[in-house]
């Protein structure tokens, strides 16, 4: 395979998304395929209800979601652990020595859904940290502090300041992904902070500011943690995105919610973006005009960082508009109160992925 362009058609290396979450039970059947289809392999969110932080869970929850891979298609879910405020050390050290972590995942304390059981002092996990920058294991942040004294718009670049600066001074070796960045503040960290930090970029921080949140009353489908930022931020994530820099690479962060949670009085945080998150993708990357540099965003950035083989395959987009459903339609039974709503719902795209090149 090889990175072919041309102005109507794309076919790049298969692409792998380093954020994702799959929930479970019902929810779980549905939204795998999508991320299945056209990522080879994905980063898997542990913020389960009860979360994931024993091996045996882990082990549990990729052959769960194994079961729901549509049949013939190759896909490797990446399994991360929860880390808690007394997680040992050595479960972390056995099960990513075992294969079984990719990864570990640090929630503040509820910061976002089911992060309840986060870690709450950070201070009291620095023998975890420890153990990782030793055997070499990435760790997750969702950086974003929980004061209810601090502006819900700064708490990424408090988180930043308060807590990630400090932490790689102390562990200067530790490898971090600083997930789903949303402000201009953090491209410039991570920017300056040397080839052991990354960040992963979203579809919709890159499509959206916060302004959609409140476009003709409340969207809670545009609602998602950490929350979109003002317009000179989403422009400086889309710069990131395609600079070319291998310190930024793909993250989708899809995390469906039912109906019913997403129309409520307190409404989830969380946007669903599987289902056409590499066309989402290729749209910032065309009116950047660089999307010479979307494969090695979304298909060799994220590999390199993690120590993984890039993948063999490849995958087609070509140009078609073409319209985004109102719901997202699944093999599994959905009731409407499940009913899923996919990002750019009823918006117009510019690129297709096509199974036949």
């Amino acid at each position: 395979m090889g990175f072919n362009l041309s102005p109507d058609k794309i076919t790049l290396r298969q692409p792998d998304d380093w954020h994702v979450h799959f929930r479970d039970g019902a929810m779980l059947g549905s939204v795998v395929a999508p991320t299945a289809r056209v990522f080879r392999r994905a980063i898997v969110m542990p913020n389960l209800s009860p979360p994931i932080t024993c091996i045996k869970a882990a082990t549990n929850y990729r052959e769960r979601i194994m079961q729901a891979v549509p049949e013939g298609i190759p896909f490797t879910p990446l399994m991360t652990a929860y880390l808690t405020d007394d997680l040992l050390p050595e479960v972390l050290e056995k099960g990513y020595r075992d294969g079984v972590f990719a990864a570990a995942k640090l929630y503040p304390a509820n910061s976002t859904t089911n992060s309840a059981m986060g870690v709450s002092d950070m201070g009291s996990i620095y023998s975890t940290f420890e153990t990782m920058e030793r055997i070499g294991m990435p760790l997750l942040i969702h950086g974003e502090v929980t004061d209810k004294d601090v502006d819900i718009f700064d708490r990424e670049a408090v988180f930043i300041e308060r807590h990630l600066e400090p932490l790689l001074k102390s562990y200067p070796d530790l490898r971090v992904v600083l997930e789903h960045i949303t402000t201009e503040h953090a491209v410039q960290f991570v920017e300056a902070s040397g080839s052991l930090i990354a960040a992963t970029i979203t579809p919709h921080h890159l499509h959206i500011n916060r302004n959609a949140m409140f476009s003709g009353g409340l969207r809670s489908d545009f609602y998602c943690l950490p929350v979109a930022k003002r317009e000179h931020h989403r422009l400086a994530l889309r710069r990131a995105a395609t600079s070319g820099k291998p310190c930024f690479f793909l993250g989708t962060d899809s995390a469906p919610h039912p109906r019913s949670s997403k129309e409520s009085s307190c409404g989830c945080a969380g946007i669903f973006s599987a289902p056409f998150a590499l066309e989402s993708y290729a749209e910032v990357f065309d009116q950047e005009g660089a999307l010479d540099r979307l494969e090695a965003f979304a298909s060799e950035f994220g590999p390199i960082f993690y120590g993984l083989p890039l993948n063999s395959d490849s995958i087609t987009l070509k140009r078609h508009k073409h319209v985004v459903p109102d719901t997202f339609t699944s093999s599994q039974p959905i009731t409407p109160d499940q009913g899923l709503i996919p990002f750019h719902a009823r918006e117009s795209l510019s690129w297709r992925v096509v199974e036949n090149g």
